[in-house]
C-alpha cells in the first residue's frame, strides 16, 4: 500500500521526467528547471457538458476548449463526492472516501445560527465548515517539501478561521478567497479573507438566498438590482491570481484556483449578461424559490459566468506566456462535482 506521501512523490517523479529537455544543465540547474509549475483549477458545480469540449454548443468556452485540445482529456476523472466539501478534502489529502474525515458539508451547528449571514458578518465564529483533523497532510505540504511556493485563491469550505484548518495552516504558504461557503453564496461578500485576515469589500449586506422583493415587477431589471453590488468576488480572486503568478514567476509555484463560478448565485459581469441575452432571447425570470438569487434571464446568467471564467483562464494563459513560463506550467482543469438543481 502506498502512503499519501508515496503517491505524491511518485506523481512528481514522472512529472518531472517529462518535464526535463536539457540534460546538458548541471544536475542541480536540472533539477530545478525540471519542476514545472502546477495550475489546478477547481470549478464549482461545473457541469461535464457545460463547456464546448464535451459537446456544449450555446455556453461559449473557446480558452477552456483549447487546453482540452491540446493537452490530455481524462474522461473517467470521476469526483469522489457529490459535493463541496468532501470533494475538496479528497482532492488535497487523496483520500478515498472510505477513509475521509470529511465526508459532508458540515456546517457545525453546535456554535449557533450559522445561516444568519449578518450574525456571520459579525462573529467570524460562525464562519466556516467543520476542521480537519490538525494532523492532516495535504498534497500543498508535500508540494512545499520539494521546493514550491503554494497558493491558494477561492472557495475553502475545509475550517473555520479561528481553527487549525485554515489554507495558512494546511500547507499554503498564500490564500485568498473564501474562507466559509456559505459566504460563497453570494459573489459579492461583505469580506474576503487574504491569509489570516479579514478583507472588507465595498458591498452592502444582501444574505444569500434572498429571494425577489414582495409585489416587485419581475419584468423590470430594477427589481433585480440590489443582488449585483460593488466588489465582484471573482474579479478581485482573478487579481490576486495574476498577481500570484507573477511574484513567482521566476521559482517553481503551485496554485490552486478553486474558483465559486458557476456555483448559481447567478452573478455575472453585466457585458456578459447582454452577450447571451442577444443570443438566447428574453427569458422566463427566476425569482429565487429554489434558493439562492433570483435573475430576470437566469440562463444568461448562468452562461455569462461561466464564459466569464473562460475569458479569465485565457488571460492566464497569456499571462504566463508573455512571462515566458507557460511551456513549463501544467494546467489541470476540473469542477469539483456536477451542476446544481437550479
Amino acid at each position: 500500500m502506498f502512503s499519501n506521501k508515496s503517491i505524491m512523490s511518485l506523481l512528481l517523479a514522472g512529472t518531472f521526467f517529462f518535464s526535463c529537455k536539457d540534460s546538458s544543465l548541471p544536475a542541480e540547474q536540472l533539477a530545478e528547471k525540471a519542476k514545472p509549475n502546477i495550475i489546478y483549477i477547481l470549478a464549482d458545480d461545473l457541469g461535464y457538458a457545460e463547456i464546448g469540449a464535451f459537446g456544449q454548443e450555446k455556453i461559449e468556452t473557446p480558452h477552456i476548449d483549447e487546453l482540452a485540445k491540446s493537452g490530455m482529456v481524462f474522461t473517467q476523472h470521476y469526483t469522489s463526492a457529490p459535493v463541496c466539501a468532501p470533494a475538496r478534502y479528497m482532492l488535497l489529502t487523496g483520500k478515498h472516501a472510505g477513509h475521509a474525515y470529511i465526508r459532508s458539508n458540515s456546517e457545525w451547528k453546535e456554535r449557533g445560527d450559522v445561516w444568519n449571514y449578518i450574525a456571520m458578518a459579525k462573529d467570524s465564529t460562525l464562519e466556516g465548515q467543520g476542521p480537519m483533523p490538525e494532523s492532516t497532510r495535504t498534497m500543498a505540504h508535500f508540494l512545499k517539501e520539494v521546493g514550491y511556493t503554494t497558493g491558494m485563491v477561492g472557495k475553502w469550505g475545509l475550517g473555520a478561521p479561528h481553527t487549525h484548518s485554515i489554507p495558512n495552516e494546511m500547507g499554503f504558504d498564500f490564500f485568498y478567497g473564501y474562507n466559509c461557503q456559505r459566504q460563497a453564496h453570494t459573489y459579492y461578500p461583505l469580506h474576503l479573507y487574504k491569509n489570516r485576515n479579514r478583507v472588507h469589500l465595498k458591498n452592502d449586506s444582501v444574505a444569500p438566498h434572498t429571494p425577489i422583493k414582495k409585489g416587485a415587477d419581475p419584468q423590470d431589471p430594477s427589481s433585480y438590482s440590489n443582488f449585483n453590488l460593488t466588489d465582484y468576488a471573482p474579479d478581485l480572486m482573478f487579481n490576486e491570481v495574476s498577481a500570484f503568478v507573477d511574484s513567482n514567476k521566476n521559482r517553481p509555484f503551485f496554485l490552486y484556483w478553486a474558483t465559486p463560478i458557476p456555483h448559481v448565485a447567478i452573478q455575472a459581469p453585466q457585458r456578459w449578461v447582454d452577450y447571451y441575452i442577444e443570443k438566447f432571447g428574453e427569458e422566463e425570470p427566476y425569482l429565487g424559490d429554489k434558493r439562492y438569487f433570483p435573475h430576470k434571464n437566469p440562463h444568461s446568467g448562468y452562461a455569462a459566468m461561466i464564459s466569464y471564467l473562460d475569458e479569465n483562464i485565457g488571460k492566464l494563459i497569456q499571462q504566463l506566456k508573455d512571462e515566458g513560463i507557460y511551456e513549463n506550467t501544467l494546467i489541470v482543469f476540473t469542477s469539483d462535482n456536477g451542476p446544481s438543481y437550479t
